[in-house]
């Protein structure tokens, strides 16, 4: 028995101060994160799958010019009286009361860019020593059945205490352009996890551990916030989240397991990712 096992996750961090460098010029003055997949922002998208999963406090890590995407949870008295007077009920229910009352948000400004690892540790005090989930919204899941991965990694969690990354099968060629892990080649099924042994940033194609590539999902132990505010700034000068999780295994080996995404997975940071997340959610509405 773990120490953490039993442990609830309450809290899930959402880092929304990258620059959407990917999607320019449609980002320069609206955040990437309000790009719409059909008529709703990608970043509800990412919202509602933590609420659906029993998170209660959503965390932004923020910056400067960011402030659309809190005011897009919150209340617009204004246009949601002007919809209720013209009887459009359908639409009005669309944007009213888009977190539930038992969910808290709360926002944290990021005042460097210095990588993931720093965006998340800038949410350190909210968290203080509570398990945490991180969800990083350029990436959409589309799920496949009435299982969620989100949801499913929780539940593993809470039962097991392990951290939990979720991973998606890639081809080969692609591997180079990811983090991957290392399961010592131990087979996985979908909806199911495997202790982590290494993981290893865009390793090269011929000496890659597997073509596991980890996707913008984690539930993670308190101890990575420790881990973080220790964590020395990389080649890049920023901070990563890749290397305190390594450190992380090497203290606690295969305290972190992979869990096998069965989701379509977009990235909705990449104009093919988000056109594909489009056609892919048009097509599951006419269903």
């Amino acid at each position: 028995m773990t120490i953490m096992e039993g442990a609830r996750v309450h809290k899930a961090v959402i880092p929304v101060a990258g620059l959407g460098t990917r999607m320019l010029p449609a980002t320069k003055a609206i955040p990437k994160e309000l790009l719409p997949i059909l008529n709703k922002p990608i970043i509800q998208y990412v919202v509602e799958e933590a609420i659906s999963a029993g998170i209660k406090e959503i965390i932004f890590i923020t910056r400067s010019g960011k402030e659309a995407i809190e005011n897009h949870f919150d209340k617009n008295y204004e246009l949601e009286l002007m919809l209720e007077k013209k009887g459009k009920r359908k639409i009005l229910k669309s944007i009213k009361n888009l977190i539930p009352s038992n969910v808290k948000i709360s926002s944290i400004r990021q005042e460097n860019a210095l990588g993931l690892g720093h965006a998340i540790h800038c949410a350190k005090h909210l968290i203080k020593n509570e398990p945490f989930a991180v969800l990083l919204p350029d990436e959409i899941l589309l799920q496949k059945n009435k299982f969620k991965d989100f949801s499913q990694m929780l539940k593993l969690f809470e039962k097991s205490g392990k951290g939990q990354i979720l991973v998606e099968k890639v081809s080969k060629r692609l591997v180079s352009n990811y983090g991957v892990v290392d399961i010592k080649r131990k087979p996985i099924k979908p909806l199911t996890s495997s202790p982590i042994y290494q993981l290893v940033e865009k390793p090269i194609i011929s000496s890659s551990p597997s073509n596991l590539r980890i996707v913008g999902r984690y539930i993670l132990p308190s101890e990575i916030m420790s881990i973080l505010s220790k964590t020395k700034k990389g080649r890049d000068g920023e901070i990563q989240l890749t290397d305190a999780l390594e450190f992380y295994i090497k203290k606690k080996p295969a305290a972190l397991e992979a869990f096998l995404s069965d989701s379509f997975i977009f990235d909705c940071g990449s104009i093919e990712g988000f056109l594909n997340a489009n056609i892919a959610f048009a097509d599951r509405s006419r269903k």
